[in-house]
């Protein structure tokens, strides 16, 4: 937000709003936040998209067997309905398996 209280429009929170619009076309709220050059989507407990404009990215819900770190899932904004499917099958994982949506 500036100083005005307005949402600042910047090329992240351009991409995070696209993929929010997409994926409530498809029946899954999201609610889009930013500040500091980045700005997220948040879908369910443990699903938060995340764009810095060039790209999306979120966990997988997997962690790496070697290094025990979280595995993320990364797509170029302008890979939009990639980004959707992946999004649309963590989305399904996380109601399979109890997950909490936002909305």
């Amino acid at each position: 937000m500036n100083a005005q209280g307005a949402l600042v429009t910047t090329p992240a929170v351009r991409a995070a709003w696209r993929l929010c619009d997409e994926l409530a076309g498809r029946g899954v709220q999201g609610d889009v936040h930013g500040g500091y050059g980045l700005a997220l989507v948040l879908l369910w407990a443990d699903l938060v998209v995340w764009t810095d404009g060039a790209v999306y990215r979120w966990w997988t819900g997997r962690t790496s067997p070697k290094t025990g770190r979280r595995l993320y899932m990364v797509y170029g904004v302008h890979d939009l309905a990639v980004t959707v499917r992946g999004v649309m099958l963590r989305c399904a994982d996380l109601y399979e398996s109890g997950g909490v949506p936002v909305r």
